[in-house]
Order: C-alpha cells, then sequence, then structure tokens
C-alpha cells in the first residue's frame, strides 16, 4: 500500500492538503516559507518580476530569499544601455544565475545570457530547418550590420540586399528577417544574409511576373542598374534589360546619356526566356519612329541639310534628323576622285545631301553629296597632309621647289594641250617670247641701264625639238 503518512520537514511536520506550505511547529501552524523557495542551481534560467530599477541595476524576485540582482551590463547585448529602456517594473523577464551568494551575499543574474541560450537554441533550429530569424540593428560596423537576435548576429554588407546598400545607416532601428548561413557556437559567430530571404521571396514573385508579361506589352519600370551595354529595369520585382542598342532610334555612346537610375519608363517586351527568367525590353519601341517621319516627308531628289556622325572607309554617314542617319557612298563625296573620304568631310560638318533612295523596308537612305548644285567643300588631305619641319604641307613645298621654265598657265592646261606638237609649240613660243623681252630691255636708256643690274647675259638658244612621237620609245619599254 502506498505510504499515506503526512510528510514531515526538519522545521516542523506538514499540514495535510496544504501541499506543504503549511507546517505544524510545537502544536502551532505556520507558514513553510522554505516550500515557496524555488530549487536552482548556477548556469539555470530562472523567471522573475522586476520589483525595482535603479541607474546601474535591476531587482528581480524570483521566490528566493532574497531578490535578484541583474547588472545594466548584463542586461542587453548592446553598448552601454539605460536599464529603464530595457525592462519595466513588474514585468516578467528570464535570466540566468550567475551566482547564488558573491561575496556581498548577492544573488547575480544575468538577463542578456539568458537571451543567449534561448537565442541559440532558436538560431541553431532555424540554420537546421532553412527558416528566417528575426532581429532588430543596433549598430553598422566596417563590412556590415550587427542583428540583435538574442546573440550578436552579422550581416556583411553584400547579404543586406539584392543590390548594393549605398547607405547602411538607413537600416539602424529596423526589424528585418534573416537567413543564418554560418554558426559557430564557440566562437559565438552568426553569420546572416537578408539577401537569401529576399532572393526566395521574389522567385514567386518573378515567376507570376512572367506568367503575366507578353510579348508585345508596354509595361512601366523603373532603372535599376546601368551598365555599359544597357540598364536594367525593374518590374515589380523582376529585372529585365534594355540593352543598349534598343535605348533611342539614335546612335546612344553610353546607357547614362539618356537614363537614370530611379526613372520610371515605359518599355515594350520584346522577348521573354521564361526557363532562364530573362526579359529583353526596348525603350526606343515606346517612342515615334523618325523612319516613318522620313518616308511621310521626304521624296527622292530631295535636298536637305545633316550632320556628318561617322566617317568610314567606303563613305560618310550624315544624320538628316533625329534617329536617322543616311550613307553618302565614297563614289557620291566629291566631282573629283576620292581615295579617302576625310578628304572631303570631318565627323560634325554642316554638309547639304541629296536623296538618292529611300529604302524603306530596310530602314535604308542612299545620299550624295556631289550632286547638290552650288555647294563648296572644303579640301582636306586625308588624315591631315605631310608636314614639313616648317609646318607646310608636303605638296605646297614641292610646288615651290619647281625650277623656273617660264611656261605660261595655258601649257599646264590638260584639255589645251591635245599632244606633243602641242607640247613643242608652247615651249617654243615661251622661249621667243623670252627673248623679245630681253631685246626689249637692251634698247633702254644709258641712264636706266646704269642704275640698272649687271647686263642680262644672252639668251640661249632655244631647246632642240624633241624628237617626233613616232621616234621616242615609250615609257618602260
Amino acid at each position: 500500500m502506498p505510504d499515506t503518512q503526512t510528510p514531515t520537514t526538519e522545521a516542523g511536520r506538514a499540514v495535510e492538503g496544504s501541499n506543504g506550505l503549511l507546517i505544524e511547529v510545537d502544536g502551532q501552524i505556520v507558514p513553510n516559507y522554505d516550500a515557496t523557495i524555488v530549487p536552482f542551481d548556477e548556469g539555470d534560467v530562472v523567471s522573475g518580476k522586476v520589483v525595482r530599477i535603479d541607474q546601474d541595476e535591476v531587482l528581480v524576485d524570483i521566490g528566493y530569499k532574497s531578490e535578484g540582482v541583474i547588472l545594466a551590463n548584463e542586461l542587453s547585448i548592446r553598448k552601454s544601455v539605460d536599464p529603464s529602456d530595457e525592462v519595466s517594473l513588474g514585468e516578467e523577464v528570464d535570466a540566468l544565475v550567475l551566482t547564488k551568494e558573491d561575496q556581498d551575499g548577492r544573488l547575480l543574474l544575468s538577463k542578456k545570457r539568458a537571451r543567449f541560450e534561448k537565442a541559440w537554441r532558436r538560431i541553431e533550429a532555424a540554420a537546421e530547418s532553412g527558416e528566417p530569424v528575426e532581429g532588430t540593428v543596433i549598430e553598422v560596423v566596417k563590412g556590415g550590420l550587427i542583428i540583435d537576435l538574442g546573440v550578436r548576429g552579422f550581416l556583411p554588407a553584400s547579404l543586406v540586399d539584392i543590390r548594393r546598400v549605398q547607405n547602411l545607416e538607413d537600416f539602424l532601428g529596423q526589424k528585418i528577417e534573416c537567413k543564418v548561413i554560418e554558426l559557430n557556437r564557440s566562437r559565438n559567430n552568426v553569420v546572416l544574409s537578408r539577401r537569401a530571404v529576399l532572393e526566395e521571396e521574389r522567385k514567386e514573385v518573378r515567376q507570376q511576373i512572367l506568367e503575366r508579361l507578353q510579348p508585345g506589352q508596354v509595361v512601366e519600370g523603373a532603372i535599376s542598374n546601368i551598365v555599359d551595354f544597357g540598364a536594367f529595369v525593374d518590374l515589380d520585382g523582376i529585372d529585365g534589360l534594355i540593352h543598349i542598342s534598343e535605348l533611342s532610334w539614335s546612335h546612344v555612346n553610353h546607357p547614362s546619356e539618356i537614363l537614370s537610375i530611379g526613372d520610371v519608363v515605359p518599355v515594350k517586351v520584346l522577348d521573354i526566356d521564361r526557363d532562364r527568367q530573362r526579359i529583353s525590353l526596348g525603350l526606343k519601341q515606346t517612342q515615334e519612329d523618325p523612319w516613318q517621319r522620313v518616308v511621310d516627308t521626304y521624296n527622292v531628289g530631295d535636298e536637305l541639310e545633316g550632320t556628318v556622325t561617322k566617317v568610314v572607309t567606303f563613305g560618310a554617314f550624315v544624320e538628316i534628323m533625329d534617329g536617322v542617319e543616311g550613307l553618302v557612298h565614297i563614289s557620291e563625296l566629291a566631282q573629283h576622285h576620292v581615295e579617302n573620304p576625310r578628304e572631303v568631310v570631318e565627323p560634325g560638318d554642316k554638309i547639304k545631301v541629296k536623296i538618292l533612295e529611300i529604302d524603306s523596308d530596310r530602314r535604308r537612305l542612299s545620299l550624295s553629296v556631289k550632286r547638290v548644285e552650288d555647294q563648296q567643300l572644303p579640301m582636306r588631305s586625308a588624315g591631315g597632309a605631310a608636314q614639313q619641319q616648317d609646318g607646310e604641307p608636303q605638296e605646297a613645298a614641292d610646288l615651290e621647289n619647281v625650277p623656273e621654265l617660264g611656261l605660261s598657265e595655258d601649257v599646264f592646261a590638260g584639255p589645251e594641250v591635245g599632244g606633243s606638237e602641242d607640247l613643242r609649240a608652247a615651249v617654243q613660243e615661251s622661249a621667243d617670247a623670252a627673248a623679245e623681252e630681253q631685246a626689249a630691255a637692251a634698247e633702254e636708256p644709258e641712264a636706266a641701264a646704269s642704275e640698272a643690274p649687271e647686263a642680262a647675259p644672252e639668251p640661249e638658244a632655244a631647246p632642240e625639238e624633241p624628237p617626233a612621237p613616232e621616234e621616242q620609245e615609250p615609257e618602260g619599254a
């Protein structure tokens, strides 16, 4: 049979039905105070009620013979805290027993270490399951943020968001969810990632967006990033790319010329790769096509002014309106033969052109410079003429070195000289004219002769006539 005897304590016999809270001592029933004391050991986590808050400590009633003391530095993992900010009178708190009796006879407790123990158990469970943990940003340190999880967790700057965060101070005081990516109890090391949580959330959103979008659809988005080859647009959870060639109908050297991060722009969906979750977008497709203006405004044979945008080996490109360029082939640059287009035009030149062809299907425009009447273009040497040491062009210097033959300009007028006979006649006429000038000078008065320089020598005999054309050997024979 079970023992039904009333238990007896060292102080006296317990009163039946009092659960040990009353005892009989010397025939008197008195409270059993020892029964109200909660048994615990150092290192245990106990609960109690805050009964007093001082500037440097907090007193907590845990049901022991004396109140427990929590020093200010044992209240929180935060630095330099005010006890009034951490607890309030009457609040139930958990605390870890540091020592049951110090040298002053006090029961010392730690609230932050109780939180630490509970936090570690929670963090370890979250790390195993992959569930996120929630904490408050309490510090900004070099390279990231410190998160209060009951344990100091470190969130690297690169893992704060999907995109790089410019100012980490904006997160101070915020509650955020992170995933535990590294855990080391011996070193009290916890590394977190908020980016992993955001990417998981956006994965579902991206799938919904991909299902909703269709090629040809026009939507709005904010410019999230600009790179050399284009710009990324945030479409409420998924990024699409506008390639640099799809930014504008006119030539764009860099996307930053026309876009800035944060700009909200309308874009057209050009293509969707649902397997790779990639979206190709176009910005120029939401703007008026300047080619339609060309078709509506101009006809073959029209003359108009444009600006040279690029010079290539086979010709020059001329912009006749924003976003529309035409090609002037090298053969259409000038009436004379052109070896290099830069002999005639340079980028930035304003010139008049004539429309030769409008190919609206291939979006090509053929232009001509030489067919524009009364247009004077500067003559240039290709790439700049070779220079003498004194800075003169080589061609000008070569002309200065040609010996003076006394020939008139008519000699060099190509079409006027019909062949070797005409050339001989021209040379003879030049020689006769020179002889007449010498004779006239000899007949002048002596006074003039005395002031004149030494008499000129007798004119030389006219050069012998070259052999007839049939007697000359052809050059290179």
